[in-house]
């Protein structure tokens, strides 16, 4: 049986991403132009969006992209096709654009099983241009964007579950049930910042996790603050930073499967030595694993992020990183993302740091940002630059 949300909840949704999760949490001005990435299936939802965006002035640019006709282009693209860059359109769109709202929604998450990796990788990389446009205009102020999902069947049941149950967990998770849900993402960002702010008040350098078949040391370095609730992903529970990807050393085992570029890793192992992966282990999916980390800057560490159980509102497994990184559980989760940086966990202006700088601080550059989760019971200790050391996060909770 289909299931689709109601007309309200579409609408309480929509008013979220548009009114709330842009701007920082501001929602979008009058005469901004907002781009809407949305794929065919998530139609309902892109009628929902531009209707917010129109009702706030702005203007909408619409993106709606077509299902299932990814792995056509990987099985006829010859190798100046996949490494195209079509350099004015995207240099236009990323001049035009103040803000982007992007869906995901899956018709095949597997739908590249078998395609050469290396073609994958190649049209990814293409993108790095792109990529650093916008956060350029993104460390300016000019520009902010947001995530959230639409849940289809094919996704549903990739994890064993009906299309109505992967909806509630949607539902649960983005507070749509709720009067205002804006309200309570607010209130809830409110509480996230009151440990964000005791974090960054401890003066870490370095952090050491150990959990099963994991012993990772991770040195923030200096210019470093945590982040959380800006709005960037909806839902969001985790509170992260990016740190000096050189002081990452040691071992870590990930406990989720990962579906990336239409494929699946499963049980991904990871080895750093000053800084960089030189072991990379998965039981399902090691070749576009190791395809993945040998993109350049791919193999140093972009970020590393808790998330608290008790404010995750996500029980369940989704098969999709936006809700899988932000899971609670029994004992939360910690995930590291291999590859670029979020330039915002700099604690000055980012529009005044060179790129000589930001690689002189070990802020990692990559066309590259993949986040691997663990969900295992893990003890985080922070030791300080007064010399000191303490656990701040125990049992799936922080202890700040």
């Amino acid at each position: 049986m289909s299931y689709q949300p109601s007309e309200e909840i579409l609408e309480k949704y929509a008013d979220v991403m548009i009114n709330f999760a842009l701007n920082s949490g501001e929602g979008v001005k009058p005469g901004e132009v907002v781009q809407l990435r949305v794929p065919e299936v998530a139609k309902p939802f892109l009628v929902a969006l531009r209707r917010a965006v129109l009702k706030a002035g702005a203007h909408p640019l619409v993106f709606f992209t077509p299902d299932d006709m990814a792995r056509e282009f990987f099985e006829l693209a010859n190798e100046e096709q996949l490494s195209f860059f079509a350099e004015k359109f995207h240099r236009g769109t990323v001049d035009q654009i103040d803000h982007t709202v992007a869906i995901l929604a899956e018709t095949n998450k597997k739908e590249l099983d078998g395609i050469d990796s290396k073609k994958i990788m190649t049209a990814q990389k293409a993108l790095k241009p792109y990529m650093d446009w916008r956060r350029a205009k993104e460390s300016a102020g000019n520009y902010t964007w947001t995530l959230a999902m639409w849940g289809t069947q094919q996704m549903a049941d990739e994890v064993g579950m009906s299309l109505e149950e992967y909806w509630e967990q949607i539902i649960e998770a983005c507070y749509l049930r709720e009067a205002k849900p804006a309200e309570k993402w607010k209130e809830l960002y409110e509480k996230l910042y009151s440990y964000k702010d005791k974090l960054d008040a401890l003066k870490i350098e370095k952090l050491h996790i150990e959990a099963e078949n994991t012993d990772l040391w991770v040195k923030l370095g200096d210019n470093r603050k945590w982040l959380g609730g800006s709005g960037r992903n909806i839902p969001s529970f985790e509170l992260f930073v990016s740190p000096d990807w050189r002081g990452t050393e040691g071992r870590i085992q990930f406990t989720e499967p990962l579906y990336r570029y239409g494929a699946l890793i499963e049980k991904a192992y990871l080895e750093f030595k000053d800084g960089v992966v030189v072991k990379a282990t998965a039981s399902k999916g090691e070749d576009l694993l190791k395809e993945m980390i040998a993109v350049e800057n791919a193999d140093k560490a972009g970020e590393f992020s808790l998330t608290d159980r008790r404010f995750s509102r996500i029980t369940k497994f989704m098969g999709e990183t936006l809700y899988d990184e932000n899971v609670g559980g029994e004992y939360g989760n910690t995930h590291i993302a291999v590859g670029s940086a979020y330039r915002d966990s700099y604690t000055g202006d980012p529009s005044s740091v060179s790129e000589k700088e930001w690689a002189e601080m070990g802020y990692n550059n990559s066309v590259v940002h993949t986040d691997i989760v663990a969900t295992s019971n893990r003890t985080v200790t922070a030791y300080l630059k007064d010399g000191s050391s303490q656990v701040i996060y125990r049992d799936g909770q922080f202890t700040v």
